[in-house]
C-alpha cells in the first residue's frame, strides 16, 4: 500500500511538471517570439487599436505585451511609398539607474538564448553580447541576432536599450526591419 502511494506521489508530482511551461520559458521571451513570429506579417496579427496618426506614420497599441510593461506600439512609417513597421516596448521608467541597470540585465537574461519557432522555418536562437551598461552613455545597446538568419528574417533587428530621456532611464526592447533604419533615419532629417 505504502509503495502505491509513493508511485502515485510521483506520478502526480510528474504530470504536474509536464504541464507546466517550458523549463526555458518565461513570459518575456514568450511575448518577443509572438513578436517575430509576426513580423512578416508585418506585426498585422498583433496590432491593435490606433494611438495616433500623421502624414507619414501611424502608431498602435500592441495586442502583445511583456510583463511588467508601461507601454508596447507598432510603428508604421511611410518612406518613398514603402512602409515600414517596427515593435517597441518599454519595460521600465525609473529616475533610479540601479534599477534600470538591474532590469535591463534582467530582461537580457530572459532573452538571451531564446529558441523561436516561425511557421515553415527551421527553429533560430536569439544571440547577442551583452555589455554592462554605463550612466555615462545615454543610449547602452544590446543587438541581438536569429541564428542561422535565413530569408524574410535577414533584415530582422532585435535591440534591448537603455536610454536616457530626461531625468528618466528607460528599458525598452525593439524589433523592427534593420534594412529600413538608415532609410527612416534619412527620410526624417529630410
Amino acid at each position: 500500500m505504502r509503495s502505491m502511494l509513493l508511485t502515485f506521489v510521483l506520478l502526480l508530482n510528474a504530470a504536474w511538471l509536464f504541464s507546466q511551461d517550458d523549463v526555458f520559458s518565461n513570459k518575456t521571451n514568450q511575448a518577443l517570439e509572438k513578436v517575430i513570429r509576426d513580423y512578416p506579417n508585418r506585426f498585422h496579427n498583433i496590432k491593435g487599436e490606433m494611438i495616433s496618426q500623421h502624414a507619414n506614420s501611424a502608431e498602435y497599441r500592441s495586442v502583445v505585451m511583456v510583463p511588467g510593461a508601461s507601454s508596447c506600439t507598432i510603428s508604421r512609417f511611410s518612406i518613398s511609398s514603402n512602409e515600414v513597421y517596427s515593435w517597441s516596448c518599454t519595460a521600465l521608467n525609473t529616475k533610479d539607474f540601479a534599477i534600470a541597470r538591474a532590469k535591463f540585465k534582467e530582461i537580457y537574461e530572459q532573452i538571451e538564448n531564446t529558441i523561436i519557432k516561425v511557421d515553415g522555418q527551421k527553429p533560430f536562437i536569439l544571440s547577442g553580447q551583452y555589455r554592462t551598461p554605463t550612466d555615462l552613455r545615454n543610449i547602452n545597446t544590446i543587438s541581438f541576432d536569429l541564428l542561422p538568419a535565413v530569408g524574410d528574417m535577414k533584415s530582422l533587428k532585435i535591440e534591448l536599450n537603455l536610454e536616457k530621456d530626461a531625468a528618466l532611464w528607460k528599458v525598452k526592447l525593439n524589433v523592427y526591419d534593420g534594412d529600413h533604419k538608415l532609410e527612416t533615419a534619412t527620410a526624417a532629417i529630410q
